[in-house]
């Protein structure tokens, strides 16, 4: 017969009592009762707990079991809270997959929302390129995946718009193409060095993509690309999310034609279950940045 929970609890609520009348009283139970317990598990376990002589008295047994048993009711209890807290959203992690312009620029805010409701939740953010971050989901690495996704047609993935970012062109603020006028068309471009990035696959569609496909440059990490842009090595396109805030030499320029934008949400598989503070991080991400269209003032 296995050993049930309330009989080691009754065992050490008297040892604790030192009497089980003092127990019953605590437990609110009957001494009977309290005491048919005990003797269930001494049954049990084949020996007595307590001296025959002297009720409160632990055996040799007794004294042998009770750290042992009041160890794993602690064990219980701590393991009783963590599970309710975390079916309550208040404790376990949240494993979060992001571009790294929506890493730097929307998620430091949306995290600090999320702290105030769940101090104790532990968020792991890996940034990454949209490829790899849309591969972290579909290996289940991560719970939630933010930025633009590359298959959003594929049945495992919903995906949630939260806004849509235009494309433009990145170059030297003394560049001629920053003192043109006239919205910027892909062909005045041709001209001058193109540096290829990540993002360069928003093009793929359009006639701009040539300027890709003829770059002699390649630069995939965006830090190293905007040291290799201020140099004046090139031009290259990105989404005006994508540019940096502090840029000194740089400037954005929109792209009008082709018109170009990559659309960012919020994707998850739907096959698998989120807990409930994944949840919590998504509705806040969707109530926070739906709608929300990249400016020059927060940009």
């Amino acid at each position: 017969m296995d050993i049930k929970l309330q009989q080691l609890k009754h065992f050490s609520l008297v040892a604790e009592q030192r009497g089980f009348r003092a127990a019953a009283s605590k437990a609110n139970r009957s001494q009977a009762a309290l005491s048919t317990s005990v003797k269930e598990l001494e049954r049990i376990l084949g020996q007595t707990l307590f001296d025959a002589g002297h009720k409160a008295k632990l055996t040799p047994f007794g004294e042998f079991c009770l750290p042992k048993i009041n160890d794993f009711l602690a064990r219980y209890d701590d393991l009783n809270s963590d599970l309710r807290s975390a079916a309550a959203g208040q404790l376990g992690q949240v494993r979060i997959a992001s571009v790294p312009s929506v890493a730097a620029k929307l998620i430091p805010g949306i995290l600090a929302h999320y702290t105030e409701s769940h101090p104790t939740v532990e968020v792991a953010l890996i940034d990454d390129n949209a490829a790899g971050v849309e591969a972290r989901l579909l290996a289940g690495d991560v719970d939630l995946a933010l930025g633009n996704c590359l298959h959003i047609q594929d049945e495992r993935i919903e995906f949630t718009l939260l806004m849509t970012d235009p494309l433009g062109v990145v170059c030297l603020k003394d560049h001629p193409l920053a003192t043109l006028n006239t919205p910027i068309d892909w062909q005045a471009l041709q001209p001058y060095p193109f540096v290829k990035n990540g993002t360069c696959s928003l093009l793929e569609a359009t006639p701009a993509n040539i300027l890709a496909a003829n770059a002699l440059y390649s630069v995939e990490n965006i830090t190293s690309l905007f040291s290799v842009l201020e140099l004046g090595v090139g031009i290259t396109t990105l989404p005006k999310l994508a540019f940096p805030e502090n840029a000194e030499h740089l400037c954005w320029l929109p792209l009008s034609s082709p018109y170009v934008e990559r659309q960012i949400g919020i994707f998850r598989l739907r096959d698998r279950y989120i807990s409930p503070q994944a949840y919590d991080f998504f509705e806040l991400c969707i109530s926070s940045l739906s709608t929300t269209t990249p400016s020059p003032s927060n940009l």
